[in-house]
């Protein structure tokens, strides 16, 4: 992510992304454990597809959420009078 003023506001988005990632894989989660999966894929590998899916976002974001951008260094030059 861009370092500046927006940087903030922007890590906030990322991990609000990611707690919805960490929802919805839990909800999968779930899915799988009661066997309610059944209800809504036709086969196992379908669900298992899905499945994958949403680790990968999972992970995704997280590496997103933990990468922190070096704040720009001032400048050494002097700026002109």
């Amino acid at each position: 992510m861009p370092a500046g003023p927006n940087a903030p506001r922007l890590d906030k988005v990322t991990r609000q992304w990611l707690e919805l990632a960490e929802r919805r894989l839990a909800s999968y989660e779930d899915l799988y454990r009661s066997g309610r999966w059944t209800h809504y894929y036709p086969t196992e590998a379908m669900f298992a597809v899905r499945m994958l899916d949403v680790i990968k976002v999972v992970k995704t974001l997280r590496r997103v959420a933990q990468h922190r951008p070096e704040r720009p260094r001032a400048s050494r030059l002097r700026q002109a009078a």
